[in-house]
């Protein structure tokens, strides 16, 4: 199967000479799909659907900002030759690892204010923002960006570069369907979670695996001196929370097992 780029313009429609993205309206429906998800799951894990309401108002754009932020710390050299484009994320460049660590401080923050556990928190949401993922990665289809090395796959994507047609790894489909993939998953885990947290570091462990090899097709890495950054920050969590969450079960296990003899 071959993958036509071009296909859908950049540009969705105009309001008052405002161009209105594809990109951007695939970002709001996610975040409107988060929102219906959120509802429909109010009071999991005594998390109130008001509180993230609340929260999600701060973490949207403090999350896109960091996510701007990691991709231009990561291209520094660009950006400083071209501080005119650091702003223009119209244009794509929003790295997911940034925008991760915006999201996980603002909830940091805003569970002490509130006095709720922090793992209840993004237990809670993390299955959505999978899905979120999976529908944003598509807006780097329209862009014509986020793909991979040449290849002779049977999927595969058409770009023209320079004039002349190449067929490309569709890294941005890879990844969409991993993470709807991941959403299912965790979805269904959901409503059997053991402990706090637990939820959280499945994500943290499925997303940095898939990630991993993803990024090892990518031909836009972020790059610092000849290693990928996002490949190297993916095997470290996978590594470590891999650790945590078998260390995690095993306790709980334990607890598990002392309790049934106390009875």
């Amino acid at each position: 199967m071959i993958i036509k780029t071009g296909l859908i313009p950049r540009i969705a429609f105009e309001i008052f000479g405002i161009s209105i993205y594809w990109y951007a309206i695939l970002i709001v429906s996610s975040i409107i799909m988060a929102v219906l998800w959120c509802k429909f799951h109010d009071g999991r894990y005594k998390i109130k659907f008001d509180d993230l309401l609340d929260m999600a108002i701060i973490m949207l754009p403090i999350a896109i900002i960091c996510a701007r932020l990691y991709y231009v710390a990561f291209s520094l050299d660009y950006f400083l030759e071209n501080p005119s484009e650091i702003l223009k994320i119209k244009n794509g460049g929003l790295a997911i690892y940034g925008g991760l660590i915006g999201g996980l401080l603002v909830i940091i923050l805003f569970s002490k204010k509130r006095k709720l556990k922090v793992l209840d928190i993004t237990d809670y949401i993390i299955p959505v923002v999978a899905l979120c993922q999976s529908i944003g990665r598509w807006g780097n289809y329209i862009n014509i960006e986020a793909y991979g090395y040449e290849t002779n796959w049977p999927i595969r994507m058409e770009i023209v570069a320079g004039g002349i047609t190449k067929y490309v790894h569709p890294t941005f489909l890879y990844e969409s369907v991993c993470t709807f993939v991941i959403f299912i998953i965790l979805s269904i885990l959901s409503k059997k979670r053991k402990f706090s947290g637990e939820i959280t570091y499945m994500y943290i462990i499925f997303y940095s695996f898939i990630r991993f090899f993803i990024e090892g097709l990518r031909t836009d890495s972020l790059m610092l001196f000849n290693c990928r950054i996002s490949q190297i920050l993916s095997l470290v969590l996978f590594i470590i929370f891999s650790s945590i969450l078998v260390y995690k079960k095993n306790k709980n296990n334990e607890m598990s097992k002392n309790a049934e003899n106390d009875k």
